[in-house]
């Protein structure tokens, strides 16, 4: 005979009324979801608390509540942002305290913190090596915390500039002529970087430092021939560079220089028959002292709950594909 669970009992001091109900939100939609995710139930008589479900996620839960408590004193709790903590709350990062201790960005408009084991890696590599490798789906946060990172060594004064690359290859359909000057052309392409520039700066301040040259628009293909010093380099959507044009932009580093590459290798949009430079590079660097590979899995994804699900559902799809067309091939050969 099974022994019943114990629920895991506790409560959420000081009491206050309004603080309170920001934590369980609408009609309980934050609680909904913390059941919803965690797979517990949670029971509640004012700030009493009874959590149902396995011992270690009701624990994992209780803590995701006091933090979450914590934070409504100071800010408006939202589903997203309750999601955005439930990125950080799995049993990986309970079982890994070392790999989560905090690290900060500080940035004109507050602090940026990662969030979960790998954004935390993330950023620790890029501030220990000079070439870095953020590799893996949309969502996940590899541009906006390699943004961040710029603009730390920005205002702390350990770079001069910040260099923002991308190449210029059309995401699956023909644009046809875009007109204007060079940086206008290639400014569709770097719109997610300048959207984090613009949150962590604002857009005055961008515009200033865009016309001191302190942030510089490089487009991949005229980066040929330069020697990059005490500058922090981002390279966006790197799965669309060429062999030859990753190697070129991988030469370019100088001297008090931070390089950080980030890409997509299910995502590529090069011509058929190309092979990305980033996925090259993978097997070319990946025991090369100095440089940090970071991957990303979709449970790293920090934007809707759904963009999870899709990435996993593509991979699922992509890994049968791949199975089926295997064993075709195997049993032509028979």
């Amino acid at each position: 005979m099974n022994t019943p669970i114990e629920p895991n009992r506790f409560v959420l001091e000081p009491f206050e009324s309004e603080r309170f109900a920001n934590l369980c939100g609408q009609f309980d939609e934050n609680l909904r979801l913390i059941e919803e995710r965690m797979a517990i139930e949670i029971r509640n008589r004012g700030n009493q608390f009874e959590l149902v479900g396995e011992p270690e996620q009701t624990k994992i839960a209780e803590q995701l509540l006091r933090r979450l408590y914590r934070e409504a004193k100071s800010s408006e709790l939202s589903p997203d942002t309750v999601h955005l903590f439930l990125q950080e709350s799995g049993l990986e990062e309970m079982a890994n305290p070392v790999a989560t201790a905090s690290v900060a960005l500080r940035t004109r408009k507050g602090m940026i913190r990662p969030r979960g084991i790998n954004q935390q890696a993330y950023v620790k590599s890029i501030l220990e090596h000079d070439i870095n490798f953020g590799i893996g789906p949309a969502g996940t946060g590899k541009t906006y915390l390699a943004v961040a990172c710029a603009v730390d060594a920005l205002e702390r004064e350990q770079i001069r500039r910040i260099l923002l690359v991308r190449p210029a290859v059309e995401a699956g359909e023909k644009l046809g002529f875009l007109p204007g000057d060079l940086s206008q052309k290639i400014d569709p392409y770097l719109r997610p970087l300048y959207d984090a520039l613009y949150e962590m700066l604002g857009f005055e301040q961008v515009a200033r430092l865009i016309e001191k040259q302190v942030i510089e628009v490089a487009p991949l293909a005229y980066m040929r021939g330069r020697t990059l010093n005490n500058s922090f380099i981002i390279l966006d959507e790197s799965q669309n560079t060429t062999l030859e044009q990753m190697k070129m932009f991988l030469t370019r580093i100088g001297f008090g220089s931070t390089a950080v590459i980030t890409g997509d290798i299910t995502q590529v949009d090069l011509p058929r028959g190309t092979k990305s430079g980033l996925t090259h590079v993978i097997e070319v660097l990946r025991d090369v002292p100095g440089i940090s590979f970071t991957h990303f899995k979709p449970k790293d994804v920090v934007r809707h709950p759904l963009v999870q699900r899709i990435v996993e559902a593509y991979e699922r799809f992509d890994s049968q594909a791949e199975k089926k067309s295997s064993d075709e091939r195997n049993n032509g050969n028979a």
